[in-house]
């Protein structure tokens, strides 16, 4: 199972979900589709599966971390790691806690971000919205950021700053009274880092934990 799950993550780290077929996976194996049956009864549960085997990584690194004495901060540190690990594999967002019946690698990381706020002045609902809003802040972009660039720029044509710079230039030509946000931002847009945009979408999530839990 190791060997098909550790081929498996190389198909979808070279082309995505639709380059993992039962044909190709075999071909890398050396050996026939039929052998596939073996392990997973379908593709659906053999992405879920090479999910979890990814997720287990991640979970590893987590657990060496110590508690600190800020749970908020503890949090920070693991959205981080999870931010960089579907960064470097954008397809990881689409299957992320899909099912968490095969995929007790991801359910555990789920648990452990949810552990830090249980160290905080929180009902359930609140713990359960505050985890699933850390989640969709690092998963949503994290596979935005991890997205193919355009075209253009992959074929060398143009360079992200000037692909960004031409929107920008068109945004401050727009009518101020029907686009007021749209011009009051371009200048932030024009150039921006996607990390840092992402950094503070975190920052902002965190300090609305902080701020509700009273920490």
């Amino acid at each position: 199972m190791e060997s098909v799950l550790t081929e498996a993550v190389a198909l979808l780290d070279e082309a995505g979900a639709p380059a993992l077929t039962f044909r190709a996976l075999a071909q890398r194996l050396g050996g026939g589709v039929a052998s596939i049956y073996w392990y997973v009864t379908s593709k659906e549960e053999l992405l879920d599966r090479a999910t979890d085997h990814v997720m287990g990584s991640v979970l590893a690194d987590i657990e060496t971390l110590a508690d600190s004495p800020d749970p908020i901060d503890d949090l920070r540190v693991m959205a981080l790691t999870l931010f960089d690990a579907v960064v470097e594999r954008p397809w990881l967002g689409a299957y992320f806690m899909r099912n968490t019946g095969v995929q007790g690698n991801s359910l555990r990381l789920y648990d452990r971000l949810g552990r830090q706020t249980l160290r905080l002045d929180l009902t359930a609902r609140q713990r359960f919205h505050a985890v699933s809003a850390i989640v969709g802040v690092v998963v949503g972009s994290a596979v935005d950021l991890g997205q193919e660039p355009p075209q253009e720029i992959l074929d060398g044509a143009t360079n992200r700053e000037e692909f960004l710079g031409r929107y920008a230039k068109a945004w401050r030509e727009l009518d101020p009274g029907e686009f007021p946000f749209v011009r009051e931002i371009v200048d932030e847009f024009d150039g921006h880092d996607d990390i840092e945009q992402f950094r503070s979408a975190l920052e902002l999530t965190l300090a609305g934990l902080r701020l509700q839990a009273g920490a």
